[in-house]
C-alpha cells in the first residue's frame, strides 16, 4: 500500500531481458535508506518487488503482464521515474490509498496552463468511467492527484508546482502515456452494491 506521494525521482540505469521477464535497474538515493530485498516500491505507480540492493541502485524484475499493462514497458536508460516507499503503519498519509496495482494506460490528450496552474487532459480508459468523479482521488504515475473537470472521454487534473518539480511530470506532454490508478475505495464502494 503506497500514498501517491513521490518520495524520490529515479533513473533508469539499466534494462535486460532474463528468460520471459525484464530486469530494470534504478538509480535511487533517499528511498535505499531503509530498503532491503523483498521489499515493495511504487515504481511509476506500479508495485514491484526488490530483487536486489546495491549502494545507489535497485534492482525490480517485471514480468512481461506487467510491462504489457503499465508504461515501464516505454522506459529507457537514462529516463526519469518516480518512487515511493510502501506506506507503514503508523505514517501520516499524505495523499490517498494507492495499492501500485495500475488499472490502465492513459494518453494525455492536452498539456496547457490555465491561470498559470499546470493542468493535464487525460483520456479516460475504457471501463473506467464510472470511477472518474470530480474532487476523487487518481494515481497518476503513482502521484495522488484530485479530479477536476470530468468530460465525456476525459478529465482535467491541475498540478501544483512542488509535484510539478519533484515527479516525472515535468516531463510529460501531449501523447505522453501515463500509468492510472483509481481510487481504491471507489472501486469497492462501486463494485459491491
Amino acid at each position: 500500500m503506497f500514498t501517491g506521494i513521490i518520495e524520490e525521482l529515479g533513473v533508469v540505469r539499466n534494462i535486460s531481458k532474463r528468460g520471459d521477464y525484464t530486469v530494470f535497474e534504478i538509480g535511487a538515493k533517499l528511498i535505499l535508506e531503509d530498503i532491503k530485498i523483498g521489499d515493495s516500491v511504487a515504481v511509476n505507480g506500479a508495485c514491484l518487488t526488490v530483487v536486489k540492493c546495491k549502494k545507489d541502485s535497485l534492482f525490480f524484475d517485471c514480468m512481461q503482464e506487467t510491462l504489457t499493462l503499465t508504461n515501464l514497458d516505454k522506459l529507457r536508460i537514462s529516463d526519469a521515474i518516480n518512487l515511493e516507499r510502501a506506506l507503514k503503519v503508523g505514517d501520516r498519509l499524505s495523499g490517498h490509498f494507492v495499492s501500485g496495482h495500475i488499472d490502465a494506460k492513459a494518453s494525455i490528450r492536452k498539456k496547457s496552463f490555465v491561470k498559470n496552474n499546470l493542468c493535464f487532459e487525460i483520456v479516460i480508459p475504457k471501463g473506467l468511467n464510472k470511477y472518474i468523479v470530480a474532487k476523487g482521488s487518481i494515481a497518476i504515475d503513482g502521484i495522488s492527484l484530485t479530479l477536476s473537470d470530468i468530460r465525456a472521454s476525459s478529465f482535467l487534473v491541475y498540478v501544483i508546482p512542488h509535484t510539478v518539480k519533484n515527479t516525472t511530470l515535468k516531463y510529460k506532454d501531449a501523447g505522453s502515456v501515463v500509468n492510472i490508478e483509481v481510487d481504491l475505495l471507489a472501486k469497492y464502494i462501486l463494485n459491491n452494491k
